[in-house]
């Protein structure tokens, strides 16, 4: 939650942003009160010329009548004013909201959903944008009856004593406005967030919501904050007529009773015809104090909309340096000593790996190791509670912004992209400074490097296609991710589950393409397949926030077989022999069928064979083997996993001390 300061602040700053506009706005709203407190007293003094027939009479009626035109030019301006001030203000403070929102780590962004972000930068924004005029509009309003009520004193000081003397009670009906107001416009506002949260969640999940049949429930659930919304809001309203309504009476009786006052003075020979009417038109200026009511509900509703506003402006942004990377650095990446703890749960606990540059490594184990966080910390999306992470020796904490993005590149399981973008355009965002220009040969590389230039081809335009007019599967927007991931490669690139809505063959050629078809750097791959983990230089085998083992694929696959059980968690050892039975027999040991033991051991065998393949990429016999009857069944030896090519070390950790053998 935003404290009061922190909302003080992003008002102050939109007021500051607005001041030029702001200042021209008081000028008029201040020129045309001026006016609007001089007109009664020239009308007053050109009824009592008239009246005398005094030859001075037209040329007072000609000045009212000039200020009575001011006045509303003067109002009129401040009106168009008033819409580019609450224009600017709302624009400056959806920028400072996005810049705060973009800004900081992805983590802390989190707590907040789509339709959440939408309220705010939306409805919140819109109402904050209005404090500038709402402050500047309060001034005029507190102006003019202040003015009027000093005329009235001129006049005749007892009409000024009968007006103060209901004043008390029209400024306690204006504070309990204001604090009722505030309440219950707070309160609409959380209710209102929580419905487009809620709206936001079931649009993204629409295809479930058809399948499971929940529409109706999902509906109920969206509407369910409604009551709410209908209790605050009319609350808000009642808080608005009774004040509204008791005004109403109230400022009558006050001008009624100056109206009095003045006329008795008429009677008494003390006061004029012509001030008995600027009296009776000052009595109901002064009553405007009473139109406070309107900015003051407006500055309310701002400051309220503020708070929400200002959440997302001050989330802490991810500090950054002004160190550079050694120019031709391998990407040697490390970690030293890394802990990351989220809500008082550590995700990752004393993570110490080097990796050497060029390779590429394997981020494996179970749901909620810490995968993804290792490799959020690995491309600083995070930073971590403690330790440090190196690229080329350089703390990533410590370069600019530029440098660090230029020098690291992302792919994800759901990639996002701008929908008004062409798909070119959207593959061209991702070419980070060290990458050089997107040319459009470059474009079609990266698409056919991460297999998505065939698909590419065939839509209306081809890479020009617009993404709005590109209905994409899971697979082709994980393809588009991957691409734009390739065009960016400098030093790191990170694929967190990036392939997990591709089929076999596809997610072979982008693993083709991450060892051939790219310029060298370090790559880093979140892996749920045993073939993905078997064809990297190294795996890093994650178990609970830390790192259990750092070998590679085939070592860990032979010694471990809790390693194994990471890809078959119910299944024995790969290189067990299949139950007496053969294929048709019943539950094996580990209540698993032979069928499931050639699954296994198909498994293993795409790590097995990786290394068998020919130069131009193909690799036959991979994941394969040749059909056993079940007389002649007999025990194998254990896979023999991957051989080994000619590559970079890898990463060592002290976990495994042979690692880098």
């Amino acid at each position: 939650m935003t404290s009061p300061t922190g909302t003080d602040r992003l008002l102050r700053g939109a007021v500051r942003h607005t001041a030029g506009t702001t200042a021209v706005l008081l000028a008029c709203s201040a020129a045309g009160a001026a006016c609007s407190l001089a007109v009664p007293a020239l009308a007053g003094r050109t009824l009592d010329l008239l009246l005398r027939r005094h030859p001075d009479a037209g040329t007072w009626l000609v000045w009212a009548a000039v200020l009575l035109a001011a006045e509303v030019l003067l109002e009129t301006t401040a009106v168009l004013l008033t819409q580019l001030t609450n224009a600017r203000a709302t624009a400056w403070v959806r920028l400072r909201a996005l810049t705060g929102l973009l800004g900081t780590a992805p983590h802390r962004a989190a707590p907040h959903s789509g339709g959440d972000v939408a309220a705010r930068l939306c409805v919140n924004a819109t109402d904050t944008g209005t404090a500038p005029a709402a402050l500047a509009s309060s001034v005029t309003s507190v102006l003019v009856p202040v003015g009027a009520l000093v005329a009235l004193a001129l006049i005749d000081p007892w009409t000024a004593v009968v007006f103060v003397a209901g004043l008390p009670l029209l400024l306690l009906l204006l504070r309990a406005f204001a604090h009722q107001s505030s309440d219950s416009v707070g309160r609409y506002q959380q209710a209102q967030g929580a419905v487009a949260a809620r709206l936001s969640e079931a649009l993204s999940g629409a295809r479930t919501i058809a399948a499971a049949d929940t529409a109706r429930r999902e509906e109920e659930r969206i509407l369910a904050p409604l009551e709410d919304m209908t209790r605050h809001g009319t609350r808000m309203w009642l808080v608005h007529g009774r004040a509204v309504a008791r005004s109403g009476v109230l400022l009558p009786l006050l001008t009624t009773a100056v109206v009095a006052v003045a006329g008795a003075g008429l009677a008494a020979g003390e006061v004029t015809v012509g001030e008995l009417l600027a009296a009776s038109r000052y009595a109901a200026l002064a009553a405007g104090i009473g139109g406070i009511a309107a900015p003051l509900g407006t500055l309310v509703r701002a400051r309220s909309a503020g708070r929400r506003t200002a959440e997302l402006a001050d989330l802490e942004p991810m500090p950054h340096g002004s160190a550079v990377l050694p120019a031709d650095g391998p990407g040697d990446l490390e970690l030293r000593g890394v802990r990351v703890v989220r809500d008082g749960v550590p995700l990752l606990t004393d993570v110490t790996l080097a990796i050497d540059g060029g390779s590429t490594v394997a981020i494996v184990g179970r749901s909620g190791s810490g995968k993804s966080t290792l490799a959020a910390v690995a491309g600083r999306l995070t930073d971590p509670e403690e330790g440090r992470v190196l690229l080329d020796g350089v703390d990533l904490a410590g370069l600019t912004h530029a440098e660090l993005r230029g020098a690291t590149a992302y792919a994800f399981a759901r990639p996002a992209f701008d929908a008004a973008a062409t798909v070119r355009t959207a593959l061209a965002a991702g070419t980070g400074p060290a990458a050089g220009p997107a040319t459009a040969a470059r474009v079609r590389e990266a698409a056919a490097a991460a297999s998505a230039d065939t698909f590419i081809r065939l839509l209306p335009l081809g890479y020009d296609t617009p993404l709005d007019d590109a209905p994409l599967s899971g697979g082709e927007a994980q393809r588009l991710g991957i691409a734009r991931a390739f065009m960016g490669t400098g030093r790191l690139l990170i694929l967190d589950d990036a392939t997990s809505s591709l089929d076999t063959a596809t997610e072979r050629q982008v693993e083709q393409a991450l060892t051939t078809a790219l310029r060298p750097c370090t790559k880093l791959v979140v892996a749920h397949r045993v073939s993905t983990a078997a064809r990297a230089d190294r795996v890093v085998w994650m178990e609970a926030g830390r790192v259990r083992r750092c070998a590679p694929h085939r070592r860990l696959w032979e010694e471990d077989p809790d390693y194994r059980a990471v890809f078959l968690p119910e299944a024995p050892a790969p290189c067990a022999p299949p139950p007496p039975g053969g294929a048709g027999a019943g539950s094996g040991a580990g209540g698993q069928t032979a069928e499931a033991h050639a699954d296994a051991d198909a498994l293993a065998g795409a790590g097995a064979h990786a290394a068998g393949r020919t130069g131009d990429g193909a690799h036959p016999g991979a994941g394969t083997r040749a059909p056993r009857s079940a007389a002649s069944a007999s025990p194998r030896p254990a896979p023999t996993g991957v051989a080994q090519r000619p590559r970079p070390t890898g990463p060592t950790t002290r976990d495994d001390p042979g690692a880098g053998e």
